[in-house]
């Protein structure tokens, strides 16, 4: 499971370090999926809970109007991502054409998967959820 925040700094060479916690949530996996967020954030995905995401998708016949959209909506906003010998990975120039990571960057875990948030549009986002549900933090 993802818990817990991280804070790290954005070298601007659409690369990322995946906080060692959350590399072992992948197990003996190198390989994770990312997908572009609601609200300028990007989501991971551990490959079991990828499956488990995209199975959904995928159960919306093809031959359906539902089932296209659906595959539409979601596949061309995800990727495959690869983690280096140090635990980087480098977000996809499609994905940085969409965010607006600047310096600081979280990555929290959010249970089945974890979010990249630039750190500034978390402090926006967090105040956003506080007014609708209260402190959440």
């Amino acid at each position: 499971m993802f818990l817990g925040s991280f804070k790290t700094f954005f070298s601007g060479k659409n690369r990322l370090i995946l906080p060692r916690r959350f590399r072992k949530e992948l197990g003996n996996e190198d390989k994770f999926y990312i997908l572009l967020g609601e609200n300028g954030e990007i989501w991971g995905f551990d490959p079991e809970n990828w499956l488990r995401l995209t199975d959904n998708i995928l159960q919306s016949p093809l031959s359906t109007e539902e089932g296209r959209v659906k595959r539409l909506k979601f596949f061309p906003k995800a990727e495959e991502c690869i983690l280096d010998g140090q635990g980087r990975f480098i977000l996809p120039q499609e994905f940085m054409e969409n965010v607006n990571f600047k310096e600081e960057v979280l990555i929290i875990g959010a249970g089945d998967h974890f979010e990249v948030w630039d750190g500034k549009l978390w402090e926006t986002q967090l105040k956003r959820l506080e007014e609708v549900y209260g402190r959440i933090s």
